[in-house]
């Protein structure tokens, strides 16, 4: 049996799910591989260039600023699963003019998406809101927070499912980055330099991870079933919705990035980021197809 190191550096259904379904239903075993599932949150890029890695854009964003030669050979959706979620008195991404807001750090993945949709509503994340910046986790301080009104607005990921969370406090849902930035993002990625897109254990995950996200898109009770162990604090009903909201429509059939979706992002992120793009959307995403 071949064996290899998968790394997540996030947490949650966005980053988790596929890898999560292909580990349960012993996809992994049956495709002939021994999977190390590894948290490389905090891992520095040396550390997780050894392995294959689930994070995308994380991977996009080390190519574009510091050369690694990261590859994509399967691609999740094409559309990030995180949200602005607010206090009460919000409405809308400009309501966040001169207001506080818990977010990534502008060098990291959703960081990056973050500021580039609050660009596209007219805010400069830099001069026209307060930013508290915070490292990914599970966003409960980020709940905390909201509660006492230390902050008013908060950037979080796929540990809750927002709008149950925003029906249940009064908090109102902003954005999902979904519905104003897409990138083919969450998959599986390899740096070529340690580890070859053609390595029989590359590939065996690459195809557990197909049948995960066959799973996901024609069995929803069974998705649901593993949902919820991410939405603890959802009921079953509200882990349903979110699936049939978020998830179902928007991942993948086969693991294929759509270039033109890629190649719009690339160039989205570099000019976020201050750099030149200097990889194409061929060159990154090996598994491509003309529609996701």
């Amino acid at each position: 049996m071949h064996t290899i190191d998968l790394a997540y550096v996030g947490r949650g259904l966005h980053e988790e799910l596929a890898a999560y379904i292909a580990d349960q239903q012993d996809y992994y075993a049956d495709e002939g591989v021994h999977v190390a599932l590894r948290d490389g949150c905090t891992w520095d890029e040396g550390r997780l260039r050894r392995g294959a890695t689930i994070g995308l854009g994380r991977a996009l964003l080390s190519r574009l600023t510091d050369g690694t030669p990261w590859v994509a050979l399967n691609v999740n959706t094409h559309r990030p699963l995180f949200w602005f979620l607010a206090r009460p008195g919000l409405s809308s991404l400009a309501d966040l003019a001169g207001r506080r807001l818990a977010v990534h750090a502008p060098h990291t993945a959703p960081g990056c998406f973050a500021r580039i949709v609050l660009r596209q509503a007219g805010l400069d994340p830099d001069r026209d809101l307060q930013t508290v910046v915070r490292p990914p986790g599970d966003y409960g301080l980020d709940l905390r927070a909201l509660h006492d009104g230390s902050i008013d607005a908060a950037y979080v990921g796929s540990t809750m499912a927002p709008e149950a969370v925003a029906a249940e406090h009064g908090w109102q849902v902003l954005a999902w980055v979904g519905d104003h930035f897409q990138i083919p993002t969450v998959g599986v990625a390899v740096d070529p330099t340690h580890t070859s897109p053609d390595d029989p254990a590359v590939q065996a995950v690459v195809r557990a991870h197909r049948r995960a996200l066959k799973v996901i898109r024609e069995d929803p009770d069974t998705t649901v079933r593993h949902m919820r162990t991410f939405l603890g604090g959802q009921t079953a009903e509200e882990a349903r919705a979110h699936y049939e909201r978020f998830i179902a429509p928007h991942f993948t059939a086969d693991g294929q990035a759509d270039l033109s979706i890629g190649a719009t992002a690339i160039t989205a992120v570099a000019a976020e980021l201050g750099v030149p793009a200097t990889v194409t959307a061929a060159e990154f995403y090996r598994a491509a197809a003309t529609t996701p």
